[in-house]
């Protein structure tokens, strides 16, 4: 299990913790590759003035300053500086400004994968971390992108997800611009207040979102049981078209929406069967989401929160006239390490990457020993040699507490043995051409 971090919110892994979380991170850029996703990594900081361009987030920020300026007082951090630097709190917003100053160098559409730390000044709680890792692709055009890069990322991510040792999970879908258009189409026009209110349904639940409807929004009860009912729809294939068409609510935005959310639905059923859900109460916080949006559960663990949300920009990059528009996902990582470990979902075979301790004979004969290290590395074996020419037992003994599976052993004439700790079996060895089965070659993430 997991231990809790001395400092509250900075989780820190032991090394077989650390294991697990490696193997997570390699099978989302190996899966990110395949789809030919380019890695890119951006600056831990951005002004504050870019940060906080798009949503009202700015309590989470953490602002960056020296302890000292130039003449010696203590720094002084003006958060009301939009050039005052900030650390980042997630990597669409660097990644927007990336593009921008970028633009003449990239081939567009640009399919870029990123994965880095981000800091966030939250209440430290399972699942929510202060200094967490991400995992985000996304897709960026010049000018206009496709909408089938909507439907292509969500089945990328539907993909990686199932490659990892994690339960089953649902990706929830819906379309801002079929939230948007339904709202309107029944008199609310103030559509960002009411998504912002409805996107606090699973926490306050319905009848305090009616009431947020009513009391800020002047949502009459009709207005605010209609877009209730709108939320409640939730389908694993296309059938919520007709659920929504039957509210008798008309607008073109809505229409639009519907034949977008019904493209990716359409395609989900095809190619990652029982992964999606279109739910039409999923709305997204940050201001800068347009059309698709996107949240993710584990099933089971739905307390733990979205695992992988993001969804559809059409204006978060700009440079003067020319709009980059785009649409990603972001994997919380430490979110989901953390509850692998918890729960102990996974577990690394060993808490090394060494497969092979070579013990020594006498002090001497440490020079011969890193000889036959060199030659099993060489061939891809992970090798330590040991420190001291300690009796054999105490050095099976320390391999054992180190958790390598074999020593390896060569006595005054040159004859090789090599010794399985864990089954006590001993073999003649050449360094040459000995290999450890392939399961000990290299440490393996397993599933409970």
């Amino acid at each position: 299990m997991a231990r809790t971090a001395s400092l509250s919110g900075f989780p820190e892994w032991l090394p077989q913790e650390r294991l697990v979380e490696l193997h997570v991170l390699d099978t989302l850029r190996k899966t990110f590759e395949l789809h030919g996703f380019s890695s890119i990594e951006t600056r831990a900081v951005e002004t504050v003035g870019q940060l906080l361009r798009k949503g009202e987030i700015d309590k989470e920020v953490y602002g960056l300053s020296r302890l000292q300026d130039d003449e010696g007082e203590a720094a002084k951090s003006d958060k009301a500086d939009p050039n005052a630097l900030a650390l980042h709190f997630d990597l669409t917003v660097p990644f927007a400004r990336y593009v921008v100053e970028n633009a003449g160098y990239l081939a567009f559409p640009f399919r870029r994968y990123q994965i880095q730390k981000v800091w966030r000044g939250e209440r430290p709680q399972e699942g929510r971390a202060r200094e967490f890792t991400q995992a985000d692709i996304d897709v960026v055009g010049d000018g206009e992108l496709p909408f089938r890069y909507d439907v292509e990322i969500a089945l990328v991510i539907a993909e990686a997800l199932s490659a990892l040792p994690i339960p089953d999970f649902r990706l929830r879908i819906n379309n801002r611009k079929l939230a948007e258009g339904f709202y309107r189409g029944i008199g609310l026009t103030d559509t960002a207040g009411v998504l912002r209110s409805i996107d606090k349904l699973e926490k306050i639940g319905a009848a305090k979102v009616a009431g947020l409807l009513k009391s800020e929004l002047g949502a009459t009860d009709e207005q605010a049981g209609l877009a209730l009912q709108l939320a409640s729809i939730r389908t694993e294939d296309t059938s919520f078209v007709q659920q929504v068409r039957a509210l008798g609510v008309t607008d073109d935005l809505l229409e639009e929406g519907l034949n977008e959310l019904e493209q990716v639905i359409q395609a989900a059923v095809q190619r990652a069967p029982g992964k999606v859900v279109a739910d039409l109460s999923i709305a997204r916080g940050l201001d800068y989401y347009t059309g698709t949006v996107v949240e993710t559960v584990l099933v089971g663990h739905e307390q733990l929160g979205s695992i992988c949300s993001g969804g559809r920009y059409d204006a978060l990059a700009s440079k003067g006239n020319r709009k980059f528009p785009g649409v990603g996902l972001s994997i919380g990582v430490t979110r989901l390490v953390s509850r692998i470990l918890s729960q102990e979902l996974a577990m690394a075979s060993r808490s090394v990457p060494t497969a092979v301790l070579v013990a020594l004979n006498t002090d001497d004969s440490w020079s011969a020993a890193q000889d036959i290290a060199a030659q099993l590395r060489a061939r891809g074996i992970a090798t330590e040699v040991a420190a001291k020419a300690e009796k054999f037992g105490k050095q099976i003994k320390f391999a054992d507490r180190r958790g390598i599976p074999f020593v390896w052993f060569t006595d005054d004439d040159g004859k090789h043995q090599v010794k399985d700790i864990r089954t006590g079996e001993q073999v003649d060895a050449d360094p040459a051409v000995w290999m450890p089965s392939e399961e000990d070659l290299s440490v393996r993430v397993t599933t409970a």
